[in-house]
């Protein structure tokens, strides 16, 4: 059976004191309670870039330039009904403070840390990636 590819943005914003900020999925929501990376949903006509500068002014109230949008590496996930695949971008800089819009909780965590947070499936290989890299 053929599945569906979704495209997904996701980043992984860092602070000044190496911290990646990860954002627990709310109730209601597929996977409610996990922690993830910020992004979302690339809508058609739009590229990965321009969907995660849009999701990060929805959830977190943060402006991001194109310009701060490092590409990193990608997860590539099949759940039951689709086949997730997700850049993740590195963010150094932005403009405001991530404020909690969408999200349960939002936490800055040290790369090492990060595997102490329950995350979906495609989030979770990416931590690996986060800690040798910071």
């Amino acid at each position: 059976m053929s599945l569906p590819t979704i495209l997904v943005s996701a980043a992984a914003l860092i602070d000044a004191d190496g911290r990646v900020l990860i954002c627990q999925r709310p109730p209601g929501k597929q996977l409610a309670g996990l922690w993830e990376f910020p992004g979302g949903k690339v809508e058609p006509g739009e590229t990965p870039e321009a969907c995660l500068i849009r999701e990060l002014d929805e959830e977190l109230g943060i402006t991001v330039a194109a310009a701060c949008l490092a590409p990193f590496v990608f997860a590539s996930h099949t759940y039951e009904s689709f086949h997730l695949l997700m850049p993740l971008f590195l963010i150094r800089r932005w403009e405001g403070q991530p404020t909690r819009k969408e999200h349960t909780a939002l936490a800055w965590v040290r790369p090492a840390q990060l595997f102490d947070y329950p995350m979906p499936p495609a989030d979770a290989p990416l931590c690996a990636w986060l800690r040798d890299l910071l």
